[in-house]
C-alpha cells in the first residue's frame, strides 16, 4: 500500500478512537500532537472528525511522535520485557521506581535563535503501557515544528536520566542528573540546529526540568530579558553548571 493511500473507513474510525484515548491519557493537546508528528492541525482534525479519510503517511508519523502504533500492532519493535518493566537497554527500571518523575516539567534553555533569551516549553514524562517504558513529549514551544518526542531511559549505573529521540537514525539527547530536593532537574541538551540553508549544526547547552507546579505563571514561548519572569528561570537554567550538573570543557 502506498503511503498516501487513504485507510478504509473502518480502520479509520478504530484509528480515531486510539489516538483520542492516547492523548486524553497523556493530557497533549491536538495543536502539540500535531507538531510533533509534522502535520497540519487542520489534516488532524479533519481525520478525527472523519471528514477526510486517514492516510498510511499521516498514521506512521502521528505513530512515531506518540511512539506507540494504533493499528493494533506494538510500535517501533518495543516490546517491555515484562508487564511493567522496561526494557534492559533502558535500564530495566519498574513503573514503581519511576512514578516519582512522570508530569508536565517547565523546560528552560537557552533560545538558539534569540542570543541571550531563553526558551521555555513544556515536557510530559509518562509512562507508556504499550511500549512497557517511560516516554517523554514536548509541547507548547515557540518552534512548535521542532517539538520532540521519545524514550526515557534510566539505568542505574549512572544514576542519570536520558531522553532520546530516534527520527529515521537522526537522535538528540537530555542527559539529566538525579533530582534536587525540590524534585528540579539539571542537566545538558545535543541536538543540531538548522544553519544556513538546509546545513544543519551540532549545538549543546545546559537545560533544566522544573515541576510545572513550581511555577506555573511563567509563559511558554522565548522569554527575553524584558520578561519579568526572565531572572528567575536564569537563575534556574544557570544552576545547571553552577552546581555541577553538567560541565563545558574547551579546546
Amino acid at each position: 500500500m502506498s503511503d498516501q493511500a487513504q485507510l478504509p473507513q473502518g480502520e479509520g474510525d478504530a484509528i480515531a478512537d486510539r489516538l483520542r484515548e492516547e492523548l486524553a491519557r497523556r493530557r497533549i493537546s491536538r495543536q502539540a500532537v500535531a507538531d510533533m508528528a509534522r502535520i497540519s492541525l487542520s489534516t488532524l482534525e479533519k481525520a478525527l472528525a472523519g471528514s477526510r479519510p486517514f492516510t498510511l503517511a499521516t498514521v506512521i508519523r502521528l505513530e512515531e511522535a506518540l511512539g506507540v502504533s494504533l493499528r493494533g500492532q506494538p510500535g517501533h519493535g518495543e516490546v517491555a520485557a515484562a508487564p511493567g518493566l522496561a526494557p534492559d537497554h533502558m535500564g530495566a527500571y519498574s513503573r514503581a521506581a519511576v512514578r516519582w518523575i512522570e508530569g508536565d516539567y517547565l523546560t528552560l534553555r537557552a533560545s538558539f535563535g534569540t542570543p541571550g533569551a531563553l526558551n521555555a516549553y513544556r515536557t510530559t514524562l509518562f509512562w507508556d503501557d504499550a511500549a512497557g517504558h517511560l516516554r517523554f513529549a514536548e509541547s507548547d514551544r515557540a518552534d512548535g515544528a521542532f517539538a520532540q518526542a521519545g524514550h526515557v531511559s534510566m539505568p542505574n549505573l549512572s544514576g542519570h536520566t536520558y531522553l532520546a529521540t530516534n527520527e529515521a537514525g537522526q537522535h538528540r539527547l537530555i542527559i539529566l542528573g538525579r533530582p534536587t530536593r525540590e524534585g528540579q532537574m539539571f542537566g545538558l541538551l545535543t541536538t543540531l540546529q538548522a544553519g544556513a540553508g538546509s546545513q544543519l549544526v551540532p549545538v549543546a547547552c545546559p537545560v533544566a526540568f522544573v515541576p510545572r507546579a513550581q511555577l506555573p505563571d511563567v509563559p511558554m514561548g522565548v522569554l527575553t530579558a524584558q520578561s519579568p519572569h526572565f531572572p528567575v528561570c536564569r537563575a534556574i537554567t544557570d544552576r545547571a553548571t553552577k552546581d555541577d550538573f553538567c560541565r563545558w570543557h574547551g579546546g
